[in-house]
């Protein structure tokens, strides 16, 4: 049981969308406040509706490039689009919520002394010359290209969160976040653990950019949620940032094969232009989240792209009449049920 001085209220900005919302649900778990920040833009109340009746969770409709006016303890921004389908939707508004939120947020931190925590990302480093990543690496990010909305926009919501730091002694906290996957992932997002889940269970073709030989890092959802939280409870001035993600790098074409095994499809792999300013690698230096939070993401792949194959199972069917599924749900859960789904915690009374 949580002693009374150590329950906080919590804001989470983003917090209905794939990430957020688990990191709600641990710290309602965990006995703490939280309050749940989204403009529902790419969040989705589904994400979070089994914490709706919880004493401890509150959920406010808002944009963060507006001011909002809370008494909190914590901060966690996590709003931003983080897909290249969503963000390059509305580039402008990418940026904008990156840049502004960052700034009303940071507003806010400084007024009431909430310690804050930015969801950076990878995508800081653009497509890198050194690997793995550390973060020292200043990146080569090209600042006009498609991807540039939500890969300066990261950027420059670093340098504002350094800057009320340095000027204003806000504490602040930076995580570099790489590939992150897992249950209440979008189905239509874009990005590659999502895509070929969605086209291996309707029995399509999987759709491989460039020749596949290039290479992500993939961290499961439970796993980057305990190093959240871990960075927010670093004692000390823990301003610099921290690369958060797993170190076991996969090529495309071998997730994609991982994928079928797992859902037991037979199906093609189509091949399609590597679209423009997309990585050819991409993998964590993870020295200083060792050092630092003593954390290691411990989900084997195999295990998280089961439970989340699970999940996008369960939600198709749950969208679909079963006369509409493509795949026999059945079937598909019956390959998985080896798998362990973990149990979700009951929300903190």
């Amino acid at each position: 049981m949580m002693k009374g001085h150590d329950r906080k209220r919590v804001l989470v900005a983003g917090g209905a969308g794939f990430l957020g919302s688990h990191l709600c649900e641990r710290l309602v778990s965990d006995g703490h406040d939280v309050l749940c920040v989204d403009n529902f833009y790419t969040g989705a109340k589904d994400n979070i509706a089994h914490l709706l009746d919880a004493p401890t969770f509150e959920l406010m409709r808002h944009d963060v490039t507006f001011p909002l006016y809370v008494e909190v303890d914590e901060i966690y921004n996590l709003a931003c689009p983080a897909s290249p389908v969503h963000y390059q939707r509305d580039p402008v508004q990418t940026t904008k919520t990156s840049v502004h939120g960052a700034i009303n947020l940071l507003g806010l931190a400084k007024r009431v002394k909430a310690r804050i925590l930015q969801a950076s990302t990878s995508e800081v480093y653009g497509d890198p010359d050194v690997h793995p990543q550390h973060e020292q690496y200043c990146g080569r990010v090209n600042p006009v290209g498609v991807r540039a909305c939500y890969d300066e926009g990261k950027r420059c919501a670093e340098t504002l969160f350094m800057d009320y730091h340095r000027q204003y002694g806000v504490d602040v906290r930076i995580a570099r976040i790489f590939n992150t996957y897992g249950p209440r992932m979008h189905p239509a997002d874009g990005r590659v653990v999502s895509n070929f889940i969605t086209q291996a269970l309707a029995d399509a073709p999987l759709t491989v950019y460039g020749d596949g030989r290039q290479t992500r890092s993939f961290c499961y959802v439970d796993d980057m949620v305990d190093a959240l939280i871990r960075l927010m409870n670093e004692p000390g001035d823990a301003s610099e940032p921290v690369n958060l993600g797993s170190d076991a790098e996969i090529a495309m074409l071998d997730i994609a094969r991982e994928v079928v095994r797992i859902v037991g499809a037979t199906v093609a792999i189509e091949f399609r232009p590597l679209p423009s300013d997309d990585p050819r690698q991409r993998r964590p230096n993870l020295d200083a989240a060792q050092r630092r939070l003593d954390w290691r993401a411990t989900t084997p792949l195999a295990t998280g792209l089961a439970r989340t194959v699970r999940y996008f199972i369960h939600r198709q069917a749950a969208h679909h009449p079963p006369g509409d599924l493509v795949r026999s749900t059945q079937i598909a859960s019956h390959l998985l049920a080896q798998v362990d789904m973990p149990r979700r915690p009951a929300p903190a009374q």
